[in-house]
């Protein structure tokens, strides 16, 4: 399961960084494009936001995570280049 956890937190900001290049780097100029990408990357994105909460929740307990490190696992979901971080160093030892 923490495998699981460990790809949706990559997959997860890397579609949030394509969520975000689109909004500021094709919306400017071509807003047709814009409009035909956001619905699938903002609908994966969110899908993968919520499993990522959803894993992070469940492995709370199993992996035996303070209030501490769960709230900054739970908050790097937040922002940009933050799950690599979390995969790296939270979840690269275990």
């Amino acid at each position: 399961m923490l495998r699981i956890f460990k790809n949706i937190a990559i997959l997860e900001g890397i579609s949030y960084l394509v969520l975000l290049a689109n909004m500021l780097f094709v919306k400017p100029s071509n807003i047709v494009l814009y409009k035909s990408l956001l619905y699938p990357i903002g609908m994966s994105h969110g899908v993968l936001f919520v499993g990522y909460v959803l894993f992070a929740a469940l492995l709370m307990q199993s992996q035996k995570w303070n209030f501490k490190t769960t709230a900054i696992i739970l908050g790097a979901s937040i922002l940009p280049f933050a799950t690599f971080y979390i995969e790296q160093k939270y979840l690269r030892h275990e």
